[in-house]
C-alpha cells in the first residue's frame, strides 16, 4: 500500500510530536509499505545520515518538505501537500493537521487522521467535524483512551471500534537489547559510581523541575541526570546549581534519540514527576490527555519507575511495574526514593517487570494495529 503522510512537524527539531510523527512513520514502512511523508518548511537542513541519528531511527525516510504562508494557518501547505500526495499515487492519506483530514476526507481520499489532544480553538472542531462527514473518512487513531471518551462525548459521532481506536505512543525495542547494569553503563558514560536518579525529556513548566531540584538539594549523596531541554532552560537550571552549590545534578542538554537509551540504562530509577498542569512546546496544557513517549522508553530501558498518580498515566502505569506518587508532594517522593536506594531487590523486580510491559509497545506494533482492516480496502 503505499502511504500518504501527513505531518505538522518541523523536521528536523527537538519537540516531542516531530519525534513521535518519524517514528509512526518508520514503523509503518516497516511493515513493507512505500511511505512518503510531507512536512511543512524549506527543506533540510542537515544531511540524511544525521537526521536518521537525530530521531534514532534505522532508515531514511522520503521526506518532501512544502512551504507554507504563516498568516494562511497552514491551510495552504495542507492543500499543496495533499495535491502532491494524490500525484505521487497515495491509497490511504495519514494524516496528523486537521486542515489536511478535513479537505482529504471531503473530497473522498481514504483518510486516517491521528489526533492526540482536543481539535483546539474555533476552527479545530469545524474541521474535525468537516473530517467526520466526509466520504474520504476511514479511521481516527487517538493517543489514549480519555481522549476516546471526550470525542465520544462532544461529537456527535460513534468513536467506537473499528473506526475510533486508542494507539499510544510507542517505542524502539530494537535499542533496549543487551541492557547493561546501570554500574557499567555509569562507567561507560564516564560518571560517578553513586546511586543514579534520571529523567529524559524537556524541562518545560509542569514537568515537575523545581521538585526534581529541591529533591538533589536534599539528597547530595544521590546522582541526579536531566537529560534533554531546551538550551535556555538547561543554561538556566546549570546557573542556579551552581549557585546555590548543587553539585549532585548533572543537566546533559539536548540528546538526540540514537543516544538517549545509554542514558536511561545508566540510572537506578527514573523519575515522570508531571504535575496537574503539564505544558507542551505550544504552550497548552495537555495533562487530561497526555501520553509522553518517555514513559515507554522508561519501561524499555528496564528500570524501577516512580511516576505522578494522574488518571492518563495510569493508561500506561500499574502499581504492578511502577510506582504512582502524589503529584508535587515532595516528601512522599523523597520517601520512595529512599525506599528503593536501600531495596535492589525491589528496584530488580520493578524493572524486570516494566520490561515485561514494553514489549506490547513496539511502533511496529501501534502501526499493525493503526492499519488493521484498512489495506483490504487499498
Amino acid at each position: 500500500m503505499r502511504i500518504a503522510c501527513i505531518g505538522m512537524s518541523t523536521i528536523p527539531s527537538r519537540t516531542a510530536n516531530s519525534i513521535q510523527l518519524m517514528h509512526a512513520c518508520q514503523a509503518l514502512a516497516d511493515l513493507g509499505h512505500e511511505v512518503a511523508v510531507w512536512v511543512p518548511g524549506r527543506g533540510p537542513s542537515v544531511p540524511p545520515p544525521e537526521l536518521v541519528a537525530h530521531y534514532g531511527l534505522h532508515q531514511s525516510l522520503d521526506l518532501h518538505w512544502v512551504r507554507d504562508w504563516p498568516g494562511l494557518r497552514r491551510y495552504d501547505y495542507a492543500w499543496r501537500a495533499l495535491r502532491q500526495a494524490r500525484r505521487w499515487g497515495a491509497d490511504l492519506f495519514y494524516v496528523w493537521p486537521l486542515q489536511a483530514a478535513a479537505m482529504a476526507s471531503s473530497q473522498g481520499l481514504p483518510t486516517l487522521l491521528e489526533l492526540h489532544d482536543r481539535p483546539p480553538g474555533r476552527g479545530g472542531p469545524m474541521l474535525f467535524r468537516r473530517f467526520l462527514a466526509g466520504p474520504g473518512v476511514r479511521r481516527l487513531l487517538v493517543t489514549t483512551e480519555a481522549l476516546r471518551r471526550y470525542l465520544a462525548e462532544v461529537y456527535d459521532h460513534p468513536m467506537d471500534p473499528p473506526f475510533t481506536l486508542v494507539a499510544p505512543n510507542g517505542v524502539d525495542l530494537a535499542r533496549y537489547q543487551s541492557l547493561p547494569t546501570p554500574t557499567d553503563a555509569r562507567r561507560k558514560a564516564g560518571w560517578p559510581e553513586a546511586f543514579t536518579v534520571g529523567y529524559t525529556g524537556h524541562l518545560y513548566a509542569g514537568r515537575g523541575a523545581n521538585m526534581m531540584f529541591d529533591l538533589a538539594q536534599e539528597m547530595p549523596d544521590i546522582h541526579f541526570v536531566w537529560a534533554g531541554g531546551e538550551d535556555a532552560a538547561v543554561e538556566r537550571w546549570r546557573s542556579r546549581a551552581a549557585e546555590q552549590g548543587v553539585a549532585n545534578l548533572t543537566l546533559t542538554g539536548f540528546v538526540a534519540q540514537e543516544t538517549l537509551p545509554p542514558i536511561q540504562e545508566a540510572c537506578d530509577l527514573l523519575l515522570m514527576p508531571y504535575q496537574r498542569r503539564i505544558s507542551v512546546s505550544s504552550g497548552g496544557d495537555t495533562a487530561a490527555f497526555a501520553n509522553p513517549m518517555k514513559a515507554y522508553e522508561y519501561l524499555a530501558a528496564g528500570r524501577a519507575i516512580l511516576a505522578s498518580d494522574l488518571p492518563v498515566i495510569r493508561e500506561i502505569l500499574h502499581k504492578d511495574w511502577a510506582i504512582l506518587l502524589p503529584p508535587e508532594d515532595r516528601e512522599a517522593w523523597r520517601e520512595a526514593i529512599r525506599g528503593l536506594q536501600a531495596d535492589p531487590g525491589r528496584r530488580r523486580e520493578l524493572g524486570e517487570a516494566a520490561r515485561r510491559q514494553a514489549e506490547g509497545h513496539s511502533w511496529r506494533a501501534r502501526a499493525e494495529r493503526a492499519l488493521d482492516g484498512l489495506e483490504a480496502e487499498a
